[in-house]
């Protein structure tokens, strides 16, 4: 079944182009279905980019899923136009009284600062709070999992002495968490990151249930409340050349970055990078999807 989107949406095209079946407003009107209400906040500066990955990420599922796109209004977007998201994009006013089968939140650039300092903390504050008597199951990335480590648990991040980046393998921990049916033991996923919540204090809390773990990017896939709160600290999302863009971006402010790990062949920046981490991808996602928010939402939100 195919995600639903508004049928002006760019990254429409291109994925209709990629030969993934997406359904506009019009169609679906005509379907006896009650497709997934889905929301996502998208805190990421291109976030264009951002649409596209997640939607390719949650288009391999059996499920209809009709997908509405959210922002914080408390911190002006410089690398997004206010005609693309005054069209496609809506605010925690705008919605404040409805409900939510899901909730995807994703990562944001601001991980060096502190919680409190970033612009829109409160908001973000906020809109977890009231993602907890709204939404069935959200599922936090990267900065928003250690947004959700610090709110929820008081479980702070802490710099790490170098940029994370690359392609990590992690080791399953608990395989009887629906989230995890199908992986492999060990499975690969990238990371982007200059801190970390501290693997021994997600473990150390009673609350957290981890279900992934690398030995040297830390936890990467934790659990609470049977599912209500779902956290990733990587970037299951990312294309083929996101890690890429980032790599020569930092490269252009002048900054003193490595090479991701795993991620050209021989190391060679010249060469096309591998994907290796789309089918745990799409099926961590359809998991999500399946297991915690079709399986578990009411009919009537």
């Amino acid at each position: 079944m195919p995600i639903r989107t508004q049928s002006d949406l760019p990254a429409k095209e291109i994925l209709e182009n990629e030969n993934i079946l997406v359904m506009d407003e019009c169609r679906a009107m005509h379907q006896d279905i009650r497709p997934l209400q889905l929301l996502i906040l998208n805190n990421m500066p291109v976030k264009q980019d951002t649409e596209l990955q997640l939607l390719r990420a949650l288009s391999n599922t059996p499920l209809q899923v009709d997908v509405t796109f959210m922002n914080v209004k408390s911190h002006v977007s410089l690398n997004t136009s206010a005609s693309h998201l005054n069209k496609f994009y809506t605010t925690l006013d705008d919605i404040r009284d409805r409900k939510y089968d899901g909730m995807i939140v994703t990562g944001a650039p601001v991980e060096d600062i502190r919680f409190e300092e970033v612009d829109y903390w409160q908001e973000i504050c906020e809109i977890f709070d009231w993602a907890e008597t709204h939404v069935t199951s959200t599922l936090h990335i990267c900065w928003a999992a250690q947004a959700g480590f610090y709110h929820y648990y008081g479980i702070d991040k802490k710099l790490l002495p170098g940029k994370l980046s690359g392609v990590y393998e992690h080791k399953v921990m608990n395989r009887k968490v629906p989230l995890v049916r199908g992986f492999d033991d060990i499975f690969l996923a990238p990371h982007s990151r200059h801190t970390e919540t501290p693997a021994e204090a997600i473990h150390a809390c009673g609350e957290l249930t981890v279900l992934a773990q690398s030995q040297t990017a830390g936890v990467y896939l934790a659990i609470a409340e049977g599912g209500k709160k779902i956290f990733v600290t990587g970037h299951p999302e990312y294309d083929r050349y996101t890690l890429n863009n980032e790599y020569h971006r930092d490269l252009g402010r002048g900054l003193k970055v490595s090479i991701p790990y795993n991620y050209y062949p021989e190391d060679d920046p010249e060469k096309r990078p591998l994907l290796q981490w789309r089918s745990h991808s799409n099926n961590l996602y359809s998991n999500f999807l399946n297991y915690y928010v079709y399986q578990v939402t009411p009919y009537e939100l």
